[in-house]
């Protein structure tokens, strides 16, 4: 009840503070579960594995393991890793391999980091409703002790101050949380794509370097239809 009476003497801008409070704590849970459940960083061993078949020219091999990690920590390595293997397979060239894994990259980074950065938004942007209400709060405690009768001035002014502090509260309890998170979160955000960003890399070399001068195990068709790097 206390929330509520003191939500009410905020203001016109409280409904926009608490608007946003929605969006934020909706966003920390979800990056939550995104960052700490869904994307781990990948691991590894991952690699280990993959360089047993690239270094046998066992790319349909090579290709087979790395789907069978779509549901594990190293899935977003291994989406990347079945792309250049698959290339390689295919007798794509350096090049090519390289513009494709990249192309990949990107768009496992975009899937990890697409709405981290709305929190640091959504923090300002409730300080900034916080500082709006306190500002229209004043005007209207000065505007209504310029016209009131000298007894209820004292009234007046204090209820326009309420409401000024109250929206200001009520700002900075939105934003702290959102901006505290989206620090923690992108801290998180970093780690993972460095993590996978040079994952990517080693992966790309052991493809060039192990290949350059063995030949290569042709796909069956099979494997070539259900290893294509657009899937």
């Amino acid at each position: 009840m206390f929330l509520v009476q003191k939500f009410n003497e905020g203001g016109i801008f409280m409904y926009a503070i608490f608007a946003f409070a929605i969006l934020s704590f909706t966003l920390i849970i979800e990056r939550y579960f995104t960052l700490y459940k869904k994307e781990v960083e990948a691991k590894s061993s991952f690699r280990t594995q993959l360089l047993n078949f690239i270094s046998q020219g066992d790319f349909t091999s090579a290709i087979r393991f790395a789907e069978t990690q779509n549901s594990t920590e190293s899935a977003s390595l291994a989406r990347i890793a079945k792309i250049g293997c698959t290339l390689r397979a295919q007798g794509a060239g350096d090049e090519e391999i390289q513009a494709r894994m990249d192309e990949a990259l990107s768009n496992e980074i975009h899937n990890i980091d697409r709405n981290t950065g709305f929190l640091g938004m959504f923090g300002n942007v409730a300080t900034l409703l916080g500082l709006l209400g306190t500002i229209t709060g004043m005007i209207h405690s000065f505007a209504a002790v310029a016209s009131a009768n000298p007894a209820d001035r004292a009234t007046m002014l204090s209820r326009g101050i309420s409401e000024a502090m109250n929206c200001t509260a009520f700002g900075l309890i939105v934003a702290i949380p959102a901006l505290i998170a989206f620090a923690v979160y992108q801290n998180k955000t970093d780690r993972l794509v460095a993590k996978l960003t040079g994952l990517t890399s080693e992966i790309f070399h052991d493809i060039l370097f192990l290949t350059a001068k063995r030949p290569t195990q042709t796909l069956s068709n099979n494997s070539r239809s259900e290893a294509h790097p657009m899937n």
